[in-house]
């Protein structure tokens, strides 16, 4: 049995790890952390959790905490992994972030969008990007696992087959994306009072948000070159969910049956990726509560471009669904397990 450690426990995507993992026949969770809610009992912070979770909240002490658990799972604002983690923790657990702390390479971008300072660079070659279809045999042997935001993951899966194969023109690359609010976290701020959300729509961090870099890099990874891109996020009213929808110039002229093989040939195998039939869109309803993504595309022979979209469960695939998928590899476990949900509808 994997004895896990939760620091950020009382968050949303901590709240979400929770759920996870108590339905996981392989791991157990024995530290539930949260400095906002120390010696409470958990089910009392979540009442979901009534007669399931008997435990109470702790401290985020990571260094009492790794000689107690096989892995921690850090489900924390960014900067808080970083400024905790040492080789001496890394010596004694496995760490799943799933804060951007490690999910870029270059630690002057990080600062850069992120205004803070990495306070623990030494690691950052060593964290593998825990994107599990495309990183699984890396995360199997990781210590240290860098969990893909959720924009970040719904953008990039949904691109990455025809970026690797030359598809399209990255350069041309436009990334459009709503999110539901709980992808805003649960911190009390007026942006995101009922009042404020319901019945609206609105755009944020245009031009300025934080998974662009993210998005970019992965991108430029999958097509050997730099890309730099427009990723323009949404909010909406609902609770759940994500849809990116991303526009291309295609390379060359091709059929529908192509590219659909292009996307077999990466994700056919792949438990959580769905690659939905011809005229088929996905909806983020498809998906809510799963770890699964949702890709179709449509061609738009008038204009030259494809028109790619992605949907996924900001909470599951976006982070804590995701994060298990990693855990899952690092300790040799079946790549899905605690993780086949099927989505709820309505």
């Amino acid at each position: 049995m994997i004895k896990v450690g939760i620091i950020g426990a009382t968050g949303y995507a901590g709240g979400e790890l929770v759920r996870i993992l108590s339905g996981h026949k392989d791991a157990e969770i024995k530290w539930y952390g949260s400095r906002s809610y120390i010696d409470q009992k958990y089910a009392d912070v979540y009442r979901n959790m009534f007669q399931i979770v008997d435990a109470v909240c702790m401290d985020d002490n990571m260094e009492e905490l790794a000689s107690q658990v096989d892995v921690i799972f850090t489900a924390t604002p960014q900067g808080l992994c970083a400024s905790l983690v040492n080789e001496e923790i890394l010596s004694k657990t496995k760490i799943i972030d799933l804060s951007a702390d490690f999910r870029l390479k270059d630690v002057k971008v990080y600062e850069e969008w992120y205004k803070i300072e990495h306070k623990a660079p030494q690691f950052i070659d060593e964290a593998v990007y825990g994107l599990c279809e495309i990183k699984r045999e890396d995360v199997k042997q990781a210590r240290l696992v860098a969990n893909p935001g959720c924009y970040t993951t719904c953008s990039i899966l949904t691109a990455y087959p025809l970026a690797k194969e030359g598809l399209i023109d990255m350069s041309t690359l436009i990334i459009d994306a709503k999110s539901g609010t709980s992808g805003a976290g649960r911190g009390a701020k007026v942006q995101n009072l009922f009042c404020e959300v319901n019945e609206n729509m609105k755009a944020y961090g245009v031009a300025t948000h934080r998974h662009t870099p993210e998005i970019e890099e992965q991108l430029g990874y999958a097509a050997g070159e730099k890309v730099v891109l427009n990723f323009t996020p949404h909010l909406v009213p609902m609770n759940r969910g994500i849809l990116a929808t991303e526009y291309a110039k295609l390379t060359k002229n091709v059929s529908w049956e192509e590219v659909k093989a292009v996307y077999n040939k990466y994700y056919a195998d792949e438990k959580f990726v769905r690659v939905l039939d011809k005229d088929v869109c996905p909806e983020t309803k498809w998906v809510e509560g799963s770890n699964y993504v949702d890709i179709g595309f449509k061609i738009d022979p008038r204009t030259g471009r494809i028109i790619m979209m992605g949907a996924i469960d900001n909470l599951v695939k976006g982070a804590a669904g995701q994060a298990v998928q990693n855990m899952n590899l690092m300790f040799g476990l079946k790549e899905s397990e605690g993780l086949e949900l099927v989505p709820m509808f309505p």
